[in-house]
């Protein structure tokens, strides 16, 4: 993810007449040591006709010595680099173990090599006081040459100073004011006075105005920026020279370069030389350009490519109309801190503070900006089996109409805050709600804590406990415990309200809840005060006599909503009924004072008119007591007349159910506005692996596809739009895996059906054989036709890349939304990348819509994973897919897929040998999972992640006589078409772990790739790439940026380890040489051709030995 840009320096003199020009130096070349990549220089000096000579002064620094021949009006020096801004680490550096800690003393050598870096000059009385006040202790050597580097750059000010020389540091100090060359010669001289070799810099600094504004701190410039500076570099015994810049107060980075380093400023001035006297006019400009970047995820798309994606968007988007799609589009992205990469719950766990006060963050922004006027929910979300608590889900519900559901904010409770109310409050608030609702307020209940039982768990205490107190790290029965004895077992914990909504009389109604112990004692336990009610307990009533809880058809047309805030308080009674006979209604709101907030927790209601008129009653409530309310329990009725969005927990993640978009614009702005405000929340969409390995949130981005209401659902209105879907994935792999996540396979989250049964596709085309064309007054068909095909291998209709379970289920009417969920897609780090996605499958769909793709499904085999998850492979099928779509009249553009491929398939290295280019590349690996193992925590079933795979590109080799090794064995390159165009695969292990297919076989790295000239029976080159850092260096921590990221899998290509030699004889002959006339086996000119695998032709096994 480089970017190159053209560094332009021009220095221009204009004498008032025709002069005699001295001897000048020049200073202006990048210095062999600068760690930015420098791919080309230029040096222009006018007047043209000049002598130049390059040297090298004593300290390794490019000099380029002029001489002006004739007299001249003008001197002008132009200079142009060209660099790569690839990220490294600055501190990717070993310090030896005499200098791990400062102070230290060098050795005898390097103080005879170093005396010129040593020379102090005599401190003043104010550079003797910053000394003073100065921490010298013992510390790190790395930690204390930062300390000291910011504490100068709080100290001096930076200011620009066109005087020619370097201030003296006692004047520097006095000012606390400086230019950067003060500030660097200064610094310079602290080290020295500390002991410590250092040097002054003169060179350019370089910096580019970041892709996303920073949430901490200044972005840094607005525009790209380049200037010459100066800064200092200290030699530390094992690091060598590091540079430390006291102007930002940082270490050196790529943005440095190096143009003279040297004991003194007056070594390193750019440009020395002499004049005759002469009045003079000076310029000079500073300038830097991008040429290229590649595609980077803080900035995936040029604005000239989003413009033109954007208007495919809008031409798919008035096909859609015109054909009467009804398309809607919605999604499930998934988020993580961007502040605890490394903490349980953002990686493995469910649940965490951090990630409720997130979610919680999240949601607030997210109701402001789509769902004004929404309702908050905070209710319980999923419980998957393993884990001890349910999940919980924070909502936003909101009326299509723009009608407010909740009309003032400051009635909705901050979740985080103590408001200090009490049971007294909840009583107050439940007996105000009554005369709203007009219902007695006898009927209130108060609900209290089971003292028996409360009780009996105080007594299974152990003695030297104390039951009145916890910790977060206690079990959760007895944090329950404490929290119970601590409210006191008697005092009311809340109070229930027994409700049931009367159609006859269009009011609510209530019942006496009579219980044998005559209170009304909740089942223990610490949930909220509704999920404990003692239902079982009430007058028991025959099932058959039971009124039946039904749910709205979602396939029935409804009438508008009224605003149901002004009918709170109107009844067609105004007083309860006195019959002898009162049917018992099993559900009923409860009011709750908990941590210092009110808890309204709400019953199930089985319209979105009762819970729309019950709500408003509870906010008329809340506005005339001031009580702000937490609204939990459950939700209002699923109802194509309500939108809603979600916020739940996943393992690791927090994931978004965003609500559906109906059109290309308000698809863009849905994305768009997530993204921003999740990052406002400091959540991300990145995370890597501590070799610096991309791998999404690790949550996915499901992307769900319907219609505005489920009769409206394209899915169901034509199957065969459906089966066109699965027919055209399945033809195209490139289209499963180029937006997956690493974990692919017949076991992960959302297999292909051809990564299923081996029967699955014969079976598959027996249902696509049933299915009608065009539209279809059927809409359970499509369910009917493939809900037994559309799964994983265990059966699981959730975990398939073609998700059906909430299309026209057949379990509830809650399950028949009409909704498509594709779930094999991870997150994008981009909104753009999102969107792209989108428009991907938006053109797919409008294309299908006119022409429905009807083809014979293809048995891939084992070439499906062989073959499409290389990258190489992977781009070609989607150059198909493009093809298709741009000759169907959609310019769908192969390069929008560019930041995919770079996401995907990160690069290694790429080195040139000669005309021969080889790159390698990251290749996904599917993770086979293992046989079952006891654990901590019962039976636990494992991946084996320990093998991976990459791959090699190659051109300009000439076939027949170059050859291609990984760690001596012959590669089975593959032609792609293109003359002089190689690629492979190589799967290799990579660690070895206890639990593993075949766990014997070690390590194969590193993997050294040699260029072998099988003419001359030698290798002419190579590269390595290591699985670990070469250097040994055990990161403990995971990166925190996608730069950071870039500088970690840098580190692990080098191109400076390949094969030194001839090529070795053959193992089997070396024993044999008193056979040979030269007493030894001749060697060999390239290694022995290995026949390929008929399995997998497209990869070479490093795991397989061999042939003999």
């Amino acid at each position: 993810m480089s970017i190159r840009v053209a560094c332009n320096h021009n220095t221009y003199y204009k004498f008032d007449r025709p002069i005699s020009l001295f001897p000048h130096v020049v200073r202006l070349r990048p210095a062999p040591h600068s760690r930015t990549p420098i791919q080309a220089y230029s040096l222009k000096v006018k007047p043209e006709n000049h002598f130049i000579n390059w040297q090298q002064d004593a300290f390794g620094n490019y000099l380029a010595r002029l001489v002006f021949p004739e007299k001249t009006r003008e001197l002008s020096i132009e200079v142009e680099v060209i660099a790569d801004m690839a990220a490294y680490n600055p501190f990717d550096f070993f310090i030896e173990e005499y200098a791990e800690e400062y102070p230290f003393t060098y050795s005898k050598l390097e103080l005879m090599e170093l005396a010129p870096y040593f020379k102090q000059v005599v401190p003043g009385p104010l550079l003797k006081k910053w000394l003073a006040n100065s921490d010298c202790s013992k510390k790190r050597t790395i930690d204390f040459l930062i300390d000291v580097n910011q504490q100068l750059n709080k100290t001096v000010d930076y200011s620009v100073r066109m005087e020619p020389g370097v201030q003296s540091c006692e004047k520097t100090l006095q000012l606390a004011l400086g230019s950067c060359r003060d500030s660097a010669w200064l610094l310079v001289q602290i080290l020295r006075l500390r002991g410590l070799a250092a040097r002054f810099v003169s060179g350019y600094l370089i910096q580019l105005s970041a892709d996303e504004k920073s949430l901490d701190g200044p972005s840094g410039p607005e525009t790209d920026f380049t200037d010459l500076h100066a800064w200092a570099e200290v030699y530390i015994p094992g690091a060598g020279w590091i540079g430390l810049d006291p102007t930002s107060g940082l270490l050196a980075g790529e943005g440095h370069i190096p143009l003279a380093c040297t004991p003194h400023p007056l070594s390193a001035a750019p440009v020395t030389g002499a004049t005759e006297a002469c009045e003079v006019e000076f310029k000079h400009s500073n300038t830097v350009t991008r040429f290229h970047e590649d595609p980077r995820v803080t900035k995936p798309y040029s604005d000239k490519q989003w413009l033109t994606a954007n208007a495919l968007g809008q031409q798919v988007d008035q096909e859609l109309v015109a054909a009467d799609v009804r398309l809607t589009m919605g999604g499930e992205p998934t988020f993580v801190s961007i502040d605890d990469m490394e903490g349980a719950e953002w990686n493995t766990d469910a649940d965490g503070p951090h990630k409720r006060e997130l979610a919680n963050n999240l949601l607030l922004r997210l109701r402001e900006a789509f769902g004004s006027g929404g309702l908050l929910h905070y209710g319980q979300g999923k419980w998957y089996p393993g884990e001890v608590m349910p999940r919980w889900a924070y909502s936003c519900f909101w009326r299509k109409d723009n009608t407010p559901i909740w009309r003032d904010i400051e009635l909705l409770a901050d979740i985080n805050h103590d408001y200090q109310f009490t049971h007294t409050d909840a009583l107050n608030f439940s007996e105000r709600l009554t005369q709203q609702l007009t219902i007695r307020k006898d009927y209130l209940v108060p609900g209290y804590e089971d003292v028996l039982y409360w009780l009996w768990q105080e007594g299974t205490i152990p003695d030297n406990l104390d039951p009145l107190k916890a910790d977060l790290k206690d079990p959760a029965a007895r944090r329950a415990l404490a929290q119970a004895l601590g409210k006191g077992l008697g005092t009311p914990i809340g109070y229930a309200l027994p409700l049931k909504w009367n159609e006859d009389k269009n009011s609510w109604q209530s019942s006496p809840w009579d219980f044998r112990r005559e209170q009304m004692f909740l089942i223990p336990g610490d949930s909220a005060m509704g999920m404990r009610l003692p239902l079982d307990s009430l007058p028991w009533v025959a099932p058959e006599k039971r009124e039946p809880f039904y749910e709205r058809d979602q396939f029935e047309e409804l009438p508008e909503l009224e605003d149901y805030h002004d009918k709170v308080g109107e009844s067609t009674s105004t007083k309860e009924e006195t019959s002898t006979e009162v049917e018992v209604s099993h559900t009923a709101l409860c009011v709750e004072s908990r941590d210092g907030r009110l808890h309204i927790f709400m019953p199930p209601l089985s319209t979105l008119e009762q819970y729309l008129h019950l709500i408003a009653a509870v906010e008329k409530t809340a506005a005339e007591l001031k009580m702000p309310v937490v609204i939990e329990g459950y939700e209002p009725a699923r109802d194509y007349r309500l939108e809603r969005l979600a916020v739940t927990p996943d393992p690791g993640v927090i994931e978004v159910n965003i609500h559906p978009a109906k059109s290309w614009p308000e698809l863009v702005e849905n994305t768009t506005r997530l993204y921003e405000e999740a990052r406002q929340c400091r959540l991300g969409t990145e995370k890597f692996m501590q070799d610096g390995r991309h791998t999404g949130t690790g949550g996915g981005n499901h992307i769900t596809l319907g219609g505005e209401t489920p009769a409206d659902s394209p899915m169901l209105r034509r199957p065969d739009l459906l089966r066109s879907l699965i027919t055209y994935w399945q033809h195209h792999p490139g289209l499963s895996y180029l937006f997956s996540g690493m974990f692919v396979g017949p076991t992960s989250q959302a297999p292909r059906i051809d990564e299923a049964r081996n029967d699955s596709l014969y079976e598959l085309e027996i249902a696509f054989q049933q299915m009608p064309e065009g539209e279809v007054a059927e809409p359970w068909l499509v369910d009917r036709l493939l809900r037994n095909l559309l799964i994983d291998v265990t059966g699981n209709t959730h975990r398939a890349e073609f998700c059906i379970d909430k299309l026209f289920s057949p379990d509830s009417a809650t399950g028949r939304l009409g909704i498509l969920e594709l779930r094999a897609f991870e997150m994008p780090p981009h909104a753009r990348m999102s969107l792209v996605q989108n428009l991907l499958l938006r053109t797919l769909i409008a294309w299908f819509w006119k022409e429905p793709y009807k083809q014979d499904l293809v048995r891939w085999g084992t070439e499906l994973h062989d073959r499409f998850l290389l990258p190489y492979y992977a781009r070609q099928d989607m150059k198909e897919v493009v093809a298709d779509l741009q000759k169907a009249g959609y310019p769908f553009q192969l390069d929008w897929l560019d930041p995919f491929f770079e996401f995907r398939f990160p690069r290694y290295g790429t080195v040139q040998i000669d005309d021969i280019e080889l790159e390698l590349r990251f290749a996904i690996e599917p993770w086979h999972v293992l046989g079952e193992e006891v654990s901590s925590q019962g039976t636990a079933r494992f991946v084996d992640s320990s093998v991976e795979r990459l791959q090699v590109h190659a051109t300009g080799l000439t076939e027949g006589r170059h050859v291609i090794t990984c760690n001596g064995r012959r590669l089975p390159l593959r032609k792609t078409g293109r003359k002089d165009e190689f690629v492979v695969g190589v799967r290799y292990r990579a660690w070895q772990p206890p639990s593993a297919l075949h766990p014997t076989i070690k390590p194969h790295s590193p993997l050294v790739f040699d260029v072998i000239d099988s003419w001359t029976g030698r290798s002419i080159g190579g590269c390595t790439y290591h699985v670990a850092h070469p250097g040994g260096r055990n990161y403990d921590d995971f990166p925190v940026n996608a730069i950071t990221a870039e500088s970690r899998r840098g580190a692990l290509f080098t191109v400076t380890e390949h094969t030194p030699g001839p090529i070795q004889p053959q193992a089997d002959f070396v024993n044999l040489g008193e056979f040979f006339p030269q007493g030894t086996p001749p060697g060999q000119m390239a290694p022995p051709l290995e026949e390929p695998s008929n399995e997998f032709p497209y990869t070479l096994d490093l795991r397989c030995a061999p042939p003999k």
